[in-house]
């Protein structure tokens, strides 16, 4: 069984930080609060963990993974930022939008979309998720604590530590979670292109011609 730890929203514990990303090191996988939804999460190299995400979300090996990060300069190691893209994720980040963006030549083929060299990154505005990834020093891949057959992600902590104890190596839990997922804008075109609305308002994102 997983061991469930309780981490404050705003002010998390140091050491459970500390903790789980010892986990997370040791080629782990968590489940994680993020600014929307619960989420599970493991590192870039963890290749084990992230087949056990698959098989969890029951999900193929066409589906991309969110890439979470700190901080906008963690991630331009990762993706590439003209400078439209930088202005725009300077101003709306940290929040709860997913960009899809290039990936560097740095990135793994099997981490990016192999027709488009493409990957998707958030900077949620969560201080637990800031911590922890902070903490690891490097970006999480993530996707959305939703099972199959659901219509909606887990949100109650007692539930989602009863459901998912023996399916992952830590559960990182902080009060109830939400139910609308990231709102996703495609930057590998101008103007950007909604892909899903989510708990971002796409009107915050000044774009006007956003289709």
């Amino acid at each position: 069984m997983a061991l469930c730890v309780e981490l404050h929203p705003v002010n998390p514990q140091p050491r459970l930080l500390a903790q789980a990303a010892e986990v997370l090191r040791g080629g782990g996988l968590l489940v994680y609060p993020t600014d929307t939804c619960y989420a599970l999460g493991c590192t870039v190299a963890a290749r084990e963990s992230q087949d056990r995400l698959r098989r969890i979300r029951q999900l193929d090996l066409q589906h991309d993974l969110s890439l979470l990060f700190s901080s906008i300069s963690q991630l331009t190691d990762y993706a590439q930022l003209d400078d439209r893209a930088y202005a725009l994720l300077r101003r709306i980040l940290p929040g709860p939008y997913t960009f899809i963006l290039p990936a560097t030549r740095d990135v793994p083929r099997r981490l990016a979309d192999p027709k488009k060299r493409s990957i998707g990154v958030r900077i949620p505005a969560s201080p637990l998720c800031e911590g922890l990834i902070a903490e690891l020093g490097e970006p999480l891949m993530s996707s959305t604590l939703q099972l199959p057959g659901a219509s909606a992600p887990l949100t109650d902590p007692d539930e989602i530590c009863k459901t998912m104890g023996n399916q992952v190596d830590m559960v990182l839990l902080s009060g109830l979670g939400g139910v609308r997922c990231s709102t996703v804008v495609d930057l590998l075109q101008w103007p950007p292109r909604l892909l899903r609305e989510g708990a971002g308002d796409p009107a915050a994102l000044g774009l006007g011609a956003v289709v």
